[in-house]
């Protein structure tokens, strides 16, 4: 559960931004942020997505996303400033209390697919139009 920030209130994957200062690549940033995030040391990590998201109202909200998955980790996932984990069972994924586009993309990555796509929302957060593409490498 995110707790500030952009999202705030809905369930979100972890993650951040991109700070050269810090990262080398945007992999080395998924891995910083899963650890002041969660607390976790990600071993191991596969990308799998890059979703681009465009808010008419407010343009400033565009980024690109890469989303990545971690099967090998060290530690066990704990509430920090920013997020509250929490496990689901894959058929019991709060769609409902996330963002509206997570029901496209995210059932296709936990089922091995790689993806790219673009979401474009209007006000109130609502998606206005949507392409996924099913890639073979990210």
């Amino acid at each position: 559960m995110k707790k500030r920030g952009f999202g705030i209130g809905k369930w979100n994957g972890v993650g951040g931004k991109f700070d050269p200062k810090k990262d080398k690549d945007i992999n080395k940033t998924a891995i910083r942020e899963v650890e002041e995030e969660i607390g976790v040391k990600v071993k191991k990590m596969k990308k799998v997505a890059v979703l681009s998201f465009y808010f008419s109202e407010h343009p400033s909200f565009n980024q690109d996303v890469h989303i990545f998955l971690a099967n090998d980790w060290e530690g066990e996932p704990k509430e920090s400033e920013e997020m509250s984990p929490k496990w689901f069972k894959e058929n019991e994924i709060p769609f409902n209390e996330m963002w509206s586009d997570d029901k496209f993309w995210l059932p296709k990555v936990l089922d091995g697919e790689k993806l790219v796509g673009d979401f474009f929302f209007k006000e109130g957060e609502i998606i206005d139009k949507y392409n996924i593409k099913i890639v073979e490498e990210i």
